[in-house]
């Protein structure tokens, strides 16, 4: 049973993940949460390897089909940043877990800064139109903001999610589309850096291995999934999912706060 709720939770996370370039630790870490059946540590992690997963299959067909072009001109500082920042956030993530006196405050703090972070970023995408976007072309300015998205990614165990979506469109005038794929690149990244960072340093959670192996396993296929989807899908439709997906998020942070 427990099992099932992992390869659901993460199939159809990565799927929506890959879709509209959220990651899917966005949709995992709360909805697991929610269930009350491991440490936030423990979630955190399964949702990192699932989100990497994800993101390295995604990546690899955006590539390979060429339909939505990766800008790394842009990209690839953000990235650099984003990897930096996972480091610095995993690292933070730790030393607060370490120091807790209640390993479910940790968890707690995390809804929390979900929910602020949720209803920035709904606010925002309801009413992007009628907001300025910038074009920001230096690249310490790239890296900065990929170190804040890193950082804040590793920390919550979400893997970037909305926040990088926002971000890409405010700053780099990105449409929903050229978003999503740019948000999948610098995921990569910082949840690579994040995870060999909690390897190397010896605090990888317990957890059993079935988890893990079906929560990556999970994830390969919803990205694998999300790519077709995404090719029959209008950039308005991408919108509404993620609109959707925003409202449903802010709505499990709400409860997991109150909940604890």
């Amino acid at each position: 049973m427990i099992y099932g709720i992992f390869f659901l939770v993460s199939l159809c996370a990565s799927l929506i993940g890959s879709v509209c370039g959220i990651g899917g630790g966005i949709i995992i870490k709360p909805t697991l949460d929610a269930f009350r059946i491991m440490s936030a540590a423990s979630i955190s992690f399964l949702s990192g390897c699932t989100v990497l997963a994800m993101s390295m299959v995604s990546v690899y067909k955006i590539t390979k089909n060429g339909d939505v072009k990766i800008q790394k001109r842009t990209g690839t500082p953000l990235a650099i940043g984003a990897a930096v920042g996972g480091v610095i956030g995993s690292q933070l993530f730790h030393r607060i877990t370490d120091y807790a006196a209640n390993p479910d405050m940790v968890g707690h703090v995390q809804s929390c800064i979900m929910v602020v972070m949720m209803v920035m970023i709904l606010l925002y995408t309801l009413f992007s139109m009628k907001l300025r976007s910038f074009h920001v072309a230096n690249r310490m300015c790239c890296i900065l903001l990929g170190m804040l998205l890193g950082m804040l990614s590793a920390f919550l165990g979400i893997g970037g999610g909305p926040l990088n979506l926002a971000v890409l469109s405010v700053c780099f005038s990105m449409d929903i589309r050229q978003a999503a794929a740019n948000s999948l690149y610098i995921i990569l990244f910082s949840q690579s850096a994040s995870l060999l960072v909690t390897v190397l340093g010896g605090n990888v959670p317990d957890f059993h291995l079935l988890s893990l192996v079906v929560m990556v396993a999970a994830g390969v296929l919803g990205a694998h999934m999300g790519r077709k989807l995404n090719g029959y899908l209008t950039g308005r439709q991408v919108r509404y999912l993620y609109l959707c997906v925003c409202i449903a998020i802010l709505g499990l942070s709400i409860y997991n706060v109150s909940a604890i």
